[in-house]
C-alpha cells in the first residue's frame, strides 16, 4: 500500500541546513497498524506529514497503491487527501462554531456526498465512536475524551484507506486514552490501515508494528506480539 524510498526530508533558511529525515525506506502494508516512536525531535512528526502529503521529501519517492505521490501538483495531493486520508490530531482540531454533526459531516460535504448518504455516514460514525448522544453539542461543551471521538469520527466518516493518528491521546486522561486506543484496535481489526505517532509504549504494543526513530532515521521496526 504504502512504499517510502530513500525518502531525505531537509529544511533550509539563509544561515542553517537541518535534517529531518534521512534515508527512510519504509513498506507498510493494507491493514496494518503501525505505531512510531521516538524522542522529540527525531522526525517522527515529519514523517507522519509526508504520508499524509502535508510535506514533501526533499528526495525519494512515496508510492501509494501504484501512484507515486511525490510527483503529482497541489491540487491532486489535495484531492488524494480528500479522498483516501483521514486524520486524527492531538489537539481534536474541531471547528468551534459547528456542532458535533456538522463538523464530522464537513469532509463530506466538500467530497459532494449526497444530503442522504451524509447523514447515513454521519450517523453510523456516530454510532461506531459512542458519540451520537452529543451529535447537536458544540466542541466545547464536550469532555476531552468525547471530542477526540468526535474527531474519530470525523477521520473515518469518508471510509478512508489510510488513518493517520498525531498523539491521539496526547491531551487525555488515561481512562479516556485507554478508549480511544481501543477504538483504534477495533478499527483496525475492521481492516482500517492505521499510522499512528506516539511516546507512549504501552499504546505502541497495542499496533501490530512498532518503529522506532532517532536522528531522522528508522532505527528498529518490529512486530508486536498481539
Amino acid at each position: 500500500m504504502i512504499a517510502l524510498s530513500n525518502v531525505h526530508r531537509l529544511y533550509r533558511s539563509d544561515e542553517i541546513e537541518t535534517t529531518a529525515l534521512m534515508s527512510i525506506d519504509l513498506t507498510i502494508a493494507r491493514g496494518e497498524f503501525v505505531a512510531i516512536m521516538g524522542p522529540s525531535g527525531c522526525g517522527k512528526s515529519t514523517l507522519l506529514n509526508i504520508l499524509g502529503t502535508i510535506d514533501r521529501p526533499s528526495s525519494g519517492s512515496y508510492r501509494f497503491d501504484t501512484t507515486d505521490l511525490t510527483t503529482l501538483p497541489e491540487a491532486a495531493l489535495a484531492a488524494f487527501r480528500r479522498d483516501h486520508l483521514g486524520y486524527v490530531f492531538q489537539s481534536f482540531n474541531l471547528i468551534d462554531d459547528l456542532s458535533i454533526e456538522e463538523n464530522i459531516e464537513l469532509g463530506l460535504v466538500y467530497r459532494k456526498v449526497g444530503r442522504a448518504a451524509r447523514r447515513a455516514r454521519v450517523e453510523a460514525a456516530m454510532d461506531r465512536v459512542g458519540i451520537a448522544h452529543r451529535a447537536s453539542h458544540y466542541p466545547s461543551q464536550l469532555s476531552g475524551g468525547q471530542q477526540q471521538r468526535a474527531a474519530i469520527a470525523r477521520a473515518i466518516v469518508g471510509e478512508p484507506q489510510l488513518i493517520l493518528a498525531d498523539e491521539p491521546t496526547g491531551n487525555l486522561d488515561t481512562e479516556n486514552g485507554a478508549q480511544v486506543m481501543a477504538i483504534l484496535s477495533a478499527l483496525n481489526a475492521e481492516g482500517a490501515t492505521i499510522v499512528m505517532v506516539t511516546h507512549s509504549p504501552s499504546q505502541a504494543d497495542v499496533a501490530r508494528r512498532r518503529i522506532d526513530m532517532l536522528d531522522g532515521r528508522v532505527v528498529i521496526s518490529v512486530h508486536n506480539a498481539i
